[in-house]
């Protein structure tokens, strides 16, 4: 029994090591915050503190759309009920059906929603681990080492249906090298990285094509930010989805709606068994009528030139940070950056100044990075000013200036 303790996730050493981060980020007055929208892009929290929100996912600014709000009001009332709460393999709402079906025809896929990305992670990748995607064959499974925590977390039930093993980030040499050794290889990652980066979609699609790779993503943070339909980074290299490739995606980022879900191949055999032994596609609920009208506004949107001309904000709003302030990924078109940083301490104390001077920023630390990639998380929007970004870079470098000048002596001692 202790042989196999902690093979896939050390729960315990995690805490262990993140917990005082954590602390000391909410003895600075930056987790726990309650708060109300006062203006656009502005929030007001519970201590009467004004400031603008630079780590919302939100990357068109559509959460705050009053078209997707009225809409979803409409449907709760239309439907004459806050949720069905019934198994939706049994009884659901017609909206729901005709929503998948809108996402299908516009996303050019079967598209599948849930309550959340993370119960769509959970409802599809045991299967992929059981071989119910590929004729019954269980594929050997490997995790990009920077996988998503949503996805990390089934590590272990994956692990119960076959061989699971985690490769170093980006790591196509040592996935071919596996697809050469093993007959069927599931690879499971991220399409647009939570903290920057992307897959390498090119090479990734070459393994597939030559050795009939499994393509596993998480493209969450592209969807709607990304593609002239909102196709999301994935599906720019992929216009039609593979039938041995899976995307999960969610509707409360760029999308501005809520919930999340799968895209597969329309030419995929697998929906039926899906639907029944997809565990939350089963026996959990279903998104419920104010997310499936919210989500009815916004791909309204995103069939008009609108969804361009948002984009185009978006990336003159990235590349104008990208000028100011200089972070490894500056240059790509996806709109999440992290401003590095020494340590979790000056992460935290960096945090708590540029909030004070009216800008949230997440302070990440480990578990949520590498223990020596500490920074400042921040996103980029469509409905940011470039007077804001100027303002926001400019209380950033003076804030670090100050942590590194504060630091200096405590050094020399």
């Amino acid at each position: 029994m202790s042989g196999q303790k902690n093979k896939y996730i050390n729960t315990a050493r995690t805490v262990e090591i993140g917990n005082p981060s954590w602390a000391l980020a909410q003895g600075s007055g930056l987790t726990d915050l309650s708060v109300k929208h006062v203006r656009e892009v502005r929030m007001e929290d519970q201590n009467g503190h004004v400031f603008m929100n630079m780590c919302s996912c939100s990357y068109l600014g559509l959460e705050l759309d009053e078209r997707l709000a009225r809409r979803a009001a409409d449907y709760v009332l239309s439907c004459g009920t806050i949720n069905l709460p019934t198994s939706r393999i049994r009884i659901r709402l017609r909206e729901l059906d005709e929503l998948e079906e809108a996402l299908s025809t516009h996303f050019n896929c079967c598209a599948f929603t849930a309550t959340s990305c993370s119960a769509g992670i959970v409802a599809s990748l045991p299967l992929l681990a059981a071989g119910m995607f590929t004729e019954g064959q269980r594929p050997f499974l490997i995790f990009d080492k920077h996988a998503h925590f949503s996805l990390n977390q089934v590590k272990a039930i994956c692990g119960d249906e076959t061989q699971v093993v985690t490769c170093n980030h980006n790591d196509v040499e040592f996935i071919e090298d596996m697809c050469k050794r093993y007959p069927l290889v599931a690879y499971v990652a991220d399409g647009a990285y939570s903290m920057g980066g992307s897959a390498p979609v090119e090479q990734l699609l070459a393994l597939q094509d030559r050795y009939g790779l499994f393509l596993y993503f998480d493209d969450s943070h592209s969807l709607s930010a990304c593609g002239s339909r909102g196709e999301g980074y994935i599906r720019t290299f992929m216009p039609e989805l593979h039938p041995r490739s899976i995307l999960v995606y969610s509707l409360a980022k760029a999308f501005g709606a809520n919930g999340g879900g799968i895209f597969m191949s329309q030419k995929a055999g697998y929906q039926d068994v899906f639907r029944r032994f997809g565990g939350p596609m089963s026996y959990s609920q279903y998104v419920n009528p104010a997310t499936i009208g919210a989500a009815m506004a916004s791909l309204d949107i995103h069939k008009t030139n609108e969804l361009g001309a948002l984009q185009e904000k978006l990336n003159s709003n990235i590349c104008l940070f990208d000028s100011l302030i200089a972070t490894e990924y500056a240059g790509s078109e996806l709109p999440i950056r992290v401003i590095p940083l020494d340590s979790p301490d000056m992460a935290v104390g960096v945090s708590e100044g540029v909030f004070k001077r009216g800008y949230y920023t997440s302070a990440v630390f480990f578990p949520i990075v590498a223990r020596n990639k500490s920074g400042l998380r921040v996103m980029m929007r469509a409905d940011m000013s470039h007077d804001d970004i100027r303002e926001f870079c400019a209380v950033v470098r003076a804030e670090v200036e100050l942590a590194r000048q504060y630091l200096q002596p405590e050094r020399a001692r």
